[in-house]
């Protein structure tokens, strides 16, 4: 909405670069924070092993090219970026970054480390020409409450370090039952140097939310209920800004989807409803071969619906063949229905309401928080000007306070009775970004709609910042957030002032 934050951040950097200059290890720290704040928003994706953090990141790119086994490349953070030609590039933890080839096998990426261990690499960075990576850059990392050790490791350096900023300016939190070690993750990522200005930047997703009905085709309804049960716990509640829930593998496999694939759902459609139904009883009664290991009277090989099972589970199976008997004929649009019951689109209307569209706010408080742990590693006095610089802007930068408020008001920290509390996260965006979004409006509300409803939120909130019985000063703060978050819109709309 206003960008004195962004301004703000990037004339700090400026001005650290000539404190700093000489200093080869302080001027490579701005070079990152600069290119922090000019490229895309970074979104870690973590959760625990076998959350389905891969299979969620090829179904948000729409392209398998996430490692989903158990190899060694599921024990690196990689970094998946937009390129205009695929390129892998491995960093190690010695020497310089190395090309890996670029092979596809039934197509999937597939990598290949070389000489290289696991353990011995720092990242790998994927370029890959994917319009989904063009504004977002996405972060695998391995999966946290791992067995081994050095894995789980690896996730706590990278999303949870000790004197830095972490590279991740949110984070998508995927779980399968909300457990306490999930609770304590959120909690570590509050707490990072990110953390610090009191913000909750973390999305929880349910993921593989069809196992929660047990592939039953009304399972989503299920997992949505749960979902919605979780969003409210008083634990997690402080920690994420809601929770999604996600059939992972039938979203990836949607988005992947073959014209084998298609042409089998056709298949299993066209038979006897009673015949296909006890076939879909079980996983094994599915797969099983016809007599002699033939194909069965659905006319599909064991080998071609063992691969329809792992790809889409029996939930998708069962939701594909229900949508073809439903009236659906085209590959197309049968693709793009499976992937929007699967929730992934539910997922990314999430994400991008309450990160992409305060994208820029999000990385500048990131530059904000590198340059302050820079600062902080100073001698006495090298840089006292830009420090109490540092502290107007993150007290003054209407962006900034409005972060640090959403975090108050989902902790219960604000002064602010619930109902108040409720209409002031919303306002201040903490349910979506985007005007419509923050008064609770349709997305079909026209400018006029929008200008009527900010003067009625402005009035009402002028109203309780003016009540003499206010006198919590983290209540009378909130109310100017709000008020202030509210003309910020009217700002915007000259037209209808």
């Amino acid at each position: 909405m206003i960008d004195s934050g962004v301004a703000g951040a990037a004339e700090l950097l400026r001005q650290a670069r000539e404190i700093y200059q000489g200093d080869q290890a302080a001027l490579a720290v701005l070079d990152e924070l600069d290119q922090r704040l000019a490229g895309p928003l970074r979104i870690a994706v973590a959760g625990m092993v076998k959350a389905g953090k891969s299979t969620l990141l090829n179904a948000i790119i729409g392209e398998e090219i996430a490692p989903t086994d158990a190899g060694e490349c599921t024990r690196i953070v990689t970094w998946y970026r937009y390129g205009h030609a695929p390129r892998i590039t491995l960093h190690p933890l010695a020497g310089g970054p190395r090309a890996l080839p670029v092979n596809r096998e039934d197509g999937r990426l597939v990598f290949s480390l070389g000489e290289f261990q696991a353990e011995d690499v720092e990242k790998l960075v994927v370029d890959w020409p994917s319009a989904s990576l063009r504004d977002l850059t996405l972060i695998d990392t391995p999966g946290i409450a791992s067995l081994s050790s050095e894995v789980s490791g690896r996730s706590t350096a990278f999303l949870l370090p000790e004197d830095a900023p972490t590279a991740a300016d949110a984070v998508i939190y995927l779980m399968r039952h909300l457990h306490a070690s999930d609770v304590h993750f959120l909690e570590s990522f509050r707490d990072t140097a990110a953390g610090k200005s009191g913000t909750v930047n973390a999305l929880a997703v349910l993921s593989r939310a069809d196992e929660i009905g047990a592939g039953r085709i009304d399972a989503l309804i299920s997992a949505a209920v749960i979902a919605e049960r979780y969003s409210r716990d008083d634990n997690l509640k402080p920690l994420a800004l809601g929770v999604v829930p996600v059939a992972g593998l039938l979203a990836q496999s949607s988005r992947t989807m073959r014209q084998r694939d298609v042409d089998a759902f056709m298949a299993l459609a066209r038979l006897d409803r009673n015949q296909r139904e006890r076939m879909m009883l079980s996983v094994d009664r599915f797969v099983r071969a016809g007599p002699e290991g033939l194909a069965g009277p659905d006319g599909l090989a064991p080998e071609l619906k063992e691969s329809l099972v792992q790809r889409f589970g029996m939930f998708g199976i069962r939701l594909a063949v229900a949508m073809i008997r439903g009236g659906i004929d085209s590959p197309t649009e049968l693709a793009h229905e499976l992937a929007r019951r699967s929730g992934l689109g539910q997922l990314l209307g999430t994400v991008d309401s309450l990160f992409q569209t305060r994208a820029e706010a999000l990385k500048a408080r990131a530059a904000v928080v590198g340059l302050e742990s820079l600062l902080s590693g100073s001698q006495p006095g090298q840089a006292a000007v830009l420090e109490t610089a540092l502290e107007q802007l993150l007290a003054g930068a209407h962006e900034f306070r409005e972060l640090k408020l959403l975090g108050l008001l989902r902790t219960g920290g604000a002064g602010l009775p619930a109902r108040q509390a409720g209409e002031a996260e919303q306002l201040v965006g903490g349910r979506g970004n985007l005007p419509f979004q923050r008064l609770g409006l349709s997305p079909e509300a026209g400018p006029a709609d929008i200008a009527r409803a900010t003067r009625e939120a402005l009035g009402r909130w002028r109203s309780i910042a003016e009540n003499p019985l206010l006198v919590d000063s983290s209540a009378v703060d909130a109310c100017r957030v709000v008020l202030r978050s509210c003309e910020g819109i009217l700002a915007a709309m000259p037209a209808v002032r």
